[in-house]
Formats: C-alpha cells, sequence, structure tokens
C-alpha cells in the first residue's frame, strides 16, 4: 500500500512538473519565433497552398504522433529537421530525487532528418543513441507514401504505407548468448512495415489504426523473428495551436514468450507554430522507432517506469 502511494504521489508531481515544462517550452518557442520571423509572412507561406477542395488536409498536425508515425507527409521540398530526447524513469527503482526524476539521465536520443519528395511521398534517415537493451547506436531509414486521402465528400478515410530499416554498429557483445553479440552482420538490421489509417472528425478530433509488421533477424530464445502489432492514436486539439494526444501499440505473441516484455503507451501535449512542431510528452517506452519501441519496450507505468521526452521539428523549404 505505501509503495501505491508513493508511485501515486510521484504521479502527481510528474504530472504538475509536465504542465510547467510545457508552459516553459510555449513561452520560450513564441518568443524565439516572434523575435526572428515575421509571421504574417509564414502564414502565406504554410498555410495558402491549402485549395478549398474536396481533400481533408492536416489529420495530424506532424509526420509522427508521439513514437509513431502518422498518415502526413511533407509537402514536395520541405526538408524537416527533428531532435527527439528521452529522459529516465521518473519514478520507479531506477527514479526518484536521486536522479532528479529521470533529468539525471538519457533514455535515448535521436536526430533526423526527413524530407518531401513529392506531396504524397517523403523519406527520411535517423540517428539513435539506444538504449542499450538490447541496442546502441542505431541509424534508420524509411521510406512514407500516402496511397489513399480521406475526402470531404467521398473516401471517409486516409492510408498511408510507411516501410522502415534499422541497422545497429555498436560493438558485438563477447557473450555469445545476447541478442548483440551480431554473430554475422546481417543479424543487426531489422525491418517495418506499416499501414496507418486515418479519419478526421469534423474539424477537431483524428484517430488511427496502425497495423504493423516487425522483424528482426536475430532475437533472443524466448522471442520471435517477427512480431505483428497494432497501434492506435488520438488527437484531441484544444487551440488551433495545441492537441492533446495518445498513441498505443499492442503487441500479439503466443503465451510463454516474452515475459518481460510490456506495450509502449504515451500521452503528449503538441505545439504547432509556422515551422515548428514541439511535442513534450510521457511515456514508458525508453527508444524510438518502431523497430525498437513496440519489440523493446519493458518498463510498466504502473510501477512508475515512465519518463519525460520531447520532439522538437524545424521545417525548411526553398524559394
Amino acid at each position: 500500500m505505501q509503495l501505491n502511494n508513493n508511485i501515486f504521489v510521484f504521479m502527481k508531481r510528474t504530472l504538475l512538473l509536465f504542465l510547467v515544462l510545457t508552459l516553459f517550452y510555449v513561452k520560450l518557442f513564441s518568443q524565439i519565433d516572434n523575435s526572428i520571423i515575421d509571421s504574417s509572412d509564414l502564414y502565406v507561406e504554410y498555410i495558402d497552398f491549402e485549395e478549398d477542395t474536396n481533400v481533408v488536409e492536416s489529420t495530424f498536425e506532424s509526420t509522427r504522433v508521439i513514437n509513431g508515425h502518422s498518415n502526413e507527409t511533407l509537402r514536395k521540398g520541405v526538408l524537416e529537421f527533428r531532435v527527439e530526447h528521452r529522459f529516465g524513469d521518473i519514478a520507479g527503482s531506477d527514479g526518484g530525487v536521486q536522479s532528479l526524476y529521470g533529468f539525471d539521465n538519457a533514455s535515448d536520443i535521436r536526430f533526423a532528418f526527413e524530407y518531401g519528395v513529392s506531396n504524397n511521398f517523403m523519406v527520411g534517415f535517423g540517428r539513435c543513441k539506444g538504449t542499450g537493451n538490447p541496442y546502441n547506436s542505431l541509424l534508420d531509414v524509411f521510406v512514407k507514401y500516402r496511397i489513399i486521402h480521406q475526402q470531404k465528400v467521398g473516401c471517409p478515410i486516409s492510408i498511408t504505407g510507411i516501410a522502415s530499416s534499422s541497422y545497429s554498429y555498436m560493438k558485438s557483445s563477447a557473450d555469445l548468448s545476447q541478442v548483440n553479440s551480431f554473430p554475422n552482420w546481417q543479424h543487426r538490421l531489422a525491418y517495418v512495415t506499416q499501414l496507418t489509417i486515418t479519419r478526421k472528425l469534423g474539424n477537431r478530433f483524428a484517430i488511427a489504426v496502425n497495423p504493423t509488421l516487425v522483424h528482426r533477424n536475430y532475437v533472443a530464445k524466448d522471442d520471435v523473428n517477427t512480431l505483428f502489432a497494432l497501434g492506435g492514436a488520438f488527437s484531441f486539439p484544444i487551440s488551433k495551436k495545441l492537441a492533446i494526444l495518445l498513441e498505443y501499440y499492442h503487441v500479439f505473441q503466443d503465451e510463454g514468450i516474452r515475459t518481460q516484455n510490456t506495450n509502449s503507451l504515451g500521452v503528449a501535449l503538441e505545439w504547432v507554430t509556422f515551422g515548428h512542431n514541439f511535442t513534450i510528452n510521457l511515456t514508458n517506452s525508453k527508444g524510438f522507432v518502431e523497430s525498437q519501441f513496440i519489440p523493446y519496450t519493458f518498463e510498466s507505468w504502473s510501477k512508475g517506469q515512465f519518463r519525460l521526452g520531447f520532439c522538437i521539428g524545424r521545417k525548411f523549404e526553398g524559394d
């Protein structure tokens, strides 16, 4: 009972800290935007391309939700630089005041460049620090194509396809029983294929269902190479610039295997301004990209094993 009370207190403090940091970053970035950018010019640059057509635009405001992809793609010629950071456990055995509620630790860090080849097709390349369980030093690439647009009159959904791969170039472990011993170089690779099926409800709500297949070339004895997961996401705008995001991925597997694994669950506050997209989140996942957070989440919200994270995306567009 005492442990449950402590976790409850930690969660209350965490939510308060989450709100305080969010307000701080919103204020900081609004000052930056106002000092270096003429917002009226950017309004023309980023908004007036949307014509009054039958196509439903901006189901989600970013190409990502929290961990996973959304249905959105970058417009042709737009380059986005993304910085993602995730701290350590807020509570639980590895959290608390000794680690400043996770701020002393970095579970994972990712830098990425993503580019719109056309209005419906984009590519991306990133590098993750890695969580160490089991991988460090990860490179990831992906291609993403919007297959179907939701229409105001006509098709009720949007469908986007994603294919990605990750590669770990970390030093091999000398312990041959470990996944990261990498007997062959191909064992460093993992692959993901995914469809994201979305619908925008009115002018505000958005929902997504993401059937996902993850394949890893080398896994532990109590694991399987190929996993199927079903993701879900929800966006609830609370103003023109702010939205609350929810995301969950459920992994389907046989009983008796992967007994230490859990499913990824996150909640976030998203703030969108001209040229920037900022998300501050709480999630039990340590790693980024689907080949990591889907098969390698081990932490549980009920044990206080969740952490604060953020993502900053900056778009650049040529003349």
